[in-house]
């Protein structure tokens, strides 16, 4: 079985900024590549799970999602850095259509962790989720997952609410190098 770090996507890797959507719009947060490639190198599969309810409320489509993941993966590639899997929920109970349902992936569920695991072989108990909301910590810790709160995004106005025992850290960046060198892997 394979280790993951998993990485919600809006505040922890790009700039938080309300539905984003559009390539125009996105902007990495400082570090996110370097933090990425340390992962890469230290044999994590780097998988993102991200929330995307502008599906459900009908401000963009899963296309838009998708495309916007292809533009990020291009822009880490020419950093030698690279995210092995992208998974997301375009689901919301107060939504439209068929996406308008309570679901099993949307964070704080564990869905989007535990559908990867089955994919990709990946070992929960082995693996870190990282995020900027108490839902990725909740998501991470229901799925059997070490889980780790970035102060980027909504982490800082969140940090007062997660457990005690969860690491805090100001960005990816510093998460990373704290998880890689306690686990002695570069």
């Amino acid at each position: 079985m394979r280790r993951a770090v998993f990485l919600d996507r809006d505040g922890t890797i790009n700039v938080e900024k309300d539905y984003l959507f559009q390539i125009a719009d996105f902007e990495f947060i400082p570090g996110v590549v370097e933090a990425v490639k340390m992962l890469n190198e230290s044999g994590y599969m780097v998988v993102v799970v991200t929330n995307q309810s502008g599906v459900a409320r009908g401000y963009y489509a899963e296309e838009d999602v998708e495309n916007l993941h292809r533009h990020i993966a291009r822009e880490f590639e020419k950093f030698g850095a690279r995210v092995d899997a992208w998974l997301y929920c375009p689901h919301h109970p107060s939504g439209r259509g068929s996406y308008a349902l309570p679901c099993s992936c949307r964070k704080p569920m564990p869905g989007m962790l535990k559908e990867a695991a089955r994919l990709y072989d990946i070992d929960l108990e082995t693996s870190i989720m990282i995020g900027d909301k108490l839902a990725d910590i909740s998501a991470g810790l229901s799925a059997g997952c070490r889980s780790v709160l970035v102060r980027t995004g909504y982490g800082a106005e969140e940090e007062h609410q997660v457990s005690e025992g969860t690491a805090v850290f100001d960005d990816l960046l510093s998460a990373v190098k704290s998880l890689v060198q306690e686990l002695n892997l570069v």
